[in-house]
């Protein structure tokens, strides 16, 4: 039998569906745009059990911040609501997200609804695991809300998404460290305010060949898989409680092992190794796609910056692209006293600064081939 999973507090009340005003000024009547980040790949996907003891897959992504998606959305009254032209065309996910939430945000609205216009812009690399799908989608559903007036709630959002894509990143939510299920569009459990501090050396893995998920082998898990994963989300949990570094990135290695019997990525044992022996805590990837992290504690008292340049210099020798360094940064927001000093901290949350080391810079894109990333990318020239 399988031990009856950790249950978090209740979670808070819902939001309402939607609320007035958009996530950006329409720059006329009847047009929104909309916003999304991506991550960096996962630090724990597996599948859990739900408050109810249900399987359910779930993952924690590490947020990176910078690049994303812009969408921009014109309404055109009068036309069929599924009616939607997509600039790029082949964003046929965004086309669906945007059909799916006209018909949400006009009936929230109290107007008929209108297909449009959508266009798109990002900067997140496909096919590497970075949830650019994702970040194309909620950004076309924020568009889209932002042109009828309205700002969805974080779970509606998400419902969009799922419904348009199948599975979805948890990129509507905050930087709260979340376990997501992803083929739900729900939280399974807020694991606390924030991650601790990383520093995470980017690199890409196969080359920075997009991996077809479609194509993995479909493994199924079994008991002793959901024993393993549950023990791996009580560690986590304990890692974010304590702001421990290392024991995160113990999770995120042993999570990464187990990804590996279907990615099966042949550099991968050359990453552990390079984490090993640069001093590093440990390494996380993209369970779907091919980037990947070799993580540092910035807490160890070597000196960190040459440790990173070691590594970077050996994951290149391994022929490993390095992509970026950058940090997760705990901060926090000291909330006034009545005397006006400055106290305690009152709002943690996380964010990502890129190191001055960091990416090398592709200067323009490749010719578009059906294989090919077909926007511009931060990474290097592969």
């Amino acid at each position: 039998m399988i031990p009856a999973p950790h249950r978090p507090p209740a979670p808070p009340a819902p939001e309402p569906a939607a609320a007035p005003g958009g996530d950006g000024t329409p720059g006329s009547a009847g047009t929104g745009v909309g916003h999304a980040p991506c991550h960096h790949g996962e630090l724990l996907q597996g599948v859990f059990l739900d408050a109810h003891g249900d399987r359910c897959a779930g993952l924690v992504t590490l947020p990176l911040d910078g690049p994303g998606s812009r969408a921009e959305f014109v309404r055109r009254p009068g036309t069929p609501p599924g009616a939607v032209t997509v600039t790029p065309a082949d964003r046929g996910k965004a086309g669906r997200a945007a059909a799916l939430a006209v018909v949400e945000c006009a009936a929230l609205a109290g107007l008929p609804p209108a297909g449009g216009e959508l266009r798109l812009t990002s900067d997140v690399p496909m096919g590497l695991g970075m949830g650019s799908s994702t970040s194309d989608v909620i950004a076309t559903i924020r568009a889209v809300a932002d042109a009828y007036g309205l700002r969805l709630a974080p779970g509606a959002v998400a419902r969009l998404a799922v419904h348009a894509e199948r599975a979805s990143d948890p990129l509507m939510l905050d930087a709260r460290p979340v376990l997501f299920a992803q083929r739900e569009g729900r939280v399974l459990e807020v694991l606390g305010p924030a991650l601790p501090p990383l520093v995470v050396v980017g690199c890409v893995l196969g080359g920075g060949a997009p991996v077809d998920t479609l194509a993995l082998p479909v493994r199924e898990a079994t008991d002793t898989d959901v024993r393993e994963y549950e023990r791996l989300r009580a560690l986590l949990r304990g890692a974010v409680a304590r702001g421990d570094a290392r024991l995160l990135a113990q999770v995120a290695t042993a999570s990464a092992r187990r990804g590996q019997r279907v990615l099966r990525h042949p550099e991968f044992d050359d990453l552990v190794a390079v984490a090993r022996h640069t001093g590093a805590a440990g390494v996380q990837i993209a369970h779907s796609g091919a980037v990947a992290g070799v993580l540092f504690d910035p807490a160890t008292p070597d000196d960190l910056r040459h440790r990173v340049h070691r590594c970077r210099n050996a994951l290149h020798g391994h022929g490993i692209p390095t992509t970026r360094t950058f940090t997760t940064r705990t901060f926090t927001t000291p909330a006034p006293n009545p005397g006006g000093t400055p106290t305690a901290a009152s709002a943690p949350s996380v964010t990502s600064k890129e190191l001055p080391d960091g990416p090398a810079h592709r200067r323009g894109d490749r010719t578009a081939r059906p294989d090919t990333p077909r926007r511009p990318s931060r990474l290097p020239a592969l």
